[in-house]
């Protein structure tokens, strides 16, 4: 039976390791993408699929060793299969959002001009990122939590989780 991470402390626990492999992937994604658009020039769409998928690969490592330990009913591959798949639909989520946001963005950087080191292309790359990372980011919790390891419910009700 699913539980609420409103009224169950051990999901709200779980909820909570999963934000910080979140930060975690956050780091990972924007480093990459800052890497790849402001030293190699890639387009904001590029850059942030190879970032992306950097960072889908750091969380299925860290949510599958440290926020949902005791899934493992799956073999480590079909899992990682079923994570990637939701993250692929994160993907469809993401791409749109980059390409049609930046713009916009950017021209409102652009017209505020402000008096910073950071040019109104690296503030508009780094806010958009960040827009679609909040918003992926509930997609991932939630489908990942009921389908790619929906085998931790059982588990839950036997083995405390350690906060």
């Amino acid at each position: 039976m699913a539980k609420s991470i409103v009224t169950d402390k051990k999901e709200r626990t779980r909820f909570l390791r999963f934000a910080v492999v979140g930060v975690i992937g956050a780091i990972v994604d924007f480093g990459i993408m800052n890497l790849l658009t402001q030293k190699l020039a890639m387009s904001l769409v590029i850059a942030g699929t190879i970032s992306f998928i950097s960072a889908i690969i750091s969380n299925f490592i860290w949510n599958r060793y440290w926020t949902y330990p005791e899934s493992r009913s799956r073999p480590i591959a079909k899992q990682l299969a079923m994570f990637f798949a939701v993250n692929i639909a994160g993907m469809a989520i993401r791409l749109p959002i980059l390409h049609f946001a930046e713009p916009p963005i950017f021209n409102i950087f652009n017209n505020l001009q402000l008096n910073i080191p950071l040019d109104a292309e690296f503030l508009a790359n780094n806010f958009t990122l960040a827009l679609t990372v909040g918003i992926v980011m509930l997609w991932n919790f939630f489908v990942n939590r009921y389908w790619t390891y929906n085998d931790v419910d059982k588990e839950m009700d036997e083995k405390p989780l350690r906060a």
